[in-house]
């Protein structure tokens, strides 16, 4: 709307609609709240817009121009102030889950904090994934969340401990044992038969990569 328009709208002239923009007048509350309603805002908003603009008019050039890069300071630092809630999540120190061709399990089980830009909810146990064996899903360095399960359908992904090693796959129940399949086509499937006695630590329910820590 141009300022024609709108001063048609409230049955004024153009000249009276424009000190108001300027600041050189103020509306009285009938006119104030008709341009509230053309404008679609809320009569408040416009009348602290007016105190602004009207103080700002009072001052010098000189203090025009500090005001100025005085907002763009206030703004900046407001900015810089924002911060975005982390979550903690406690991490498995000293044993990675193996998404390549396997890794050494190590007996130690301390725990180190790890960060996330979003909560982690429905898991029993936070490790690592080492290994590109099922990329683009599972990055190496991200953090697998696991939930504490036996065997529920084919084709999930799960935490597997075979030989002294711990994997993270697709499983496939077989006659004879499991099928691990990875995302990454560059490796071979893999059978491991039951009589290995390969436990199914849990489901992996989420992963991500840590904001903080590693």
């Amino acid at each position: 709307l141009s300022q024609v328009e709108i001063a048609e709208m409230l049955s004024i002239n153009k000249s009276s609609y424009s000190s108001w923009e300027s600041g050189r007048a103020k509306p009285n509350q009938k006119n104030l709240a008709a341009l509230a309603k053309i404008l679609d805002v809320d009569v408040t908003y416009l009348e602290s817009e007016y105190n602004i603009v009207n103080n700002y008019l009072q001052l010098s050039p000189d203090n025009q121009a500090k005001a100025e890069e005085y907002v763009e300071e206030l703004l900046l630092s407001q900015q810089s102030s924002k911060v975005t809630p982390l979550f903690s999540v406690q991490v498995l120190s000293d044993i990675q889950l193996s998404a390549g061709l396997g890794e050494f399990l190590f007996d130690e089980y301390e725990t180190e904090t790890v960060f996330s830009d979003e909560e982690q909810l429905g898991y029993d146990i936070a490790t690592w994934i080492s290994g590109k064996s099922m990329e683009p899903i599972y990055q190496d360095g991200e953090v697998a969340l696991i939930r504490s399960s036996g065997f529920d359908y084919d084709g999930a992904v799960y935490a597997l401990s075979w030989n002294d090693s711990v994997f993270i796959k697709k499983l496939y129940r077989e006659k004879e044992g499991f099928r691990m399949v990875s995302l990454n086509d560059k490796y071979p499937d893999k059978f491991i038969p039951y009589e290995d006695e390969p436990r199914i630590v849990g489901k992996v329910v989420g992963h991500f990569m840590p904001v903080i820590g590693s």
